[in-house]
């Protein structure tokens, strides 16, 4: 894979950190996890699901973390008393991990279930009204110029 050098842009831009950090941390990641597998999928224009196969995790084992931009799954089987069973074969991993997701600006989570073996996890993003585009109309008159008046201190 290649890789980009994107110091120059460190250098000339303001406020673009975050995005430089992911960029590189995209590149610099060639040997991604694996595990577990998941799917996105958007659902609405503004809605989307993150799905993780967590095959042999239960609710207890699973922890959901939601700060500032970044979404973690963490998935850890409880420890079970010894003896208690003899496995001859184990196929399913059970294995703890530790998933991490770059959510954009404005996305939540807004729920999660957990059903057949794989975690749901649904996001939206809602854009404050404040941000979005608004249209401004176009006055059919002349522009109102609105004068302040300036008071004078008087001496006293």
């Amino acid at each position: 894979m290649r890789h980009f050098d994107l110091s120059p842009l460190y250098r000339s831009t303001v406020g673009f950190d975050r995005l430089f950090s992911l960029l590189d941390q995209a590149s610099s990641n060639d040997a991604a996890p694996s595990y577990p597998p998941y799917n996105i999928e958007r659902t609405a224009e503004n809605a989307y699901r993150i799905t993780i196969a967590v095959a042999g995790f239960g609710e207890a084992d699973l922890a959901i973390e939601s700060k500032e931009n970044t979404l973690s799954v963490k998935g850890e089987k409880k420890a079970e008393e010894e003896g208690k069973r003899e496995v001859l074969h184990q196929g399913i991993a059970a294995r703890a991990f530790e998933r991490r997701f770059q959510l954009a600006d404005y996305v939540q989570v807004t729920g999660a279930s957990l059903e057949n073996g794989l975690l749901h996890i649904d996001l939206v993003r809602e854009i404050p009204e404040a941000k979005k585009p608004r249209q401004i109309p176009i006055g059919a008159g002349s522009a109102k110029v609105i004068e302040a008046k300036v008071e004078t201190a008087k001496a006293a």
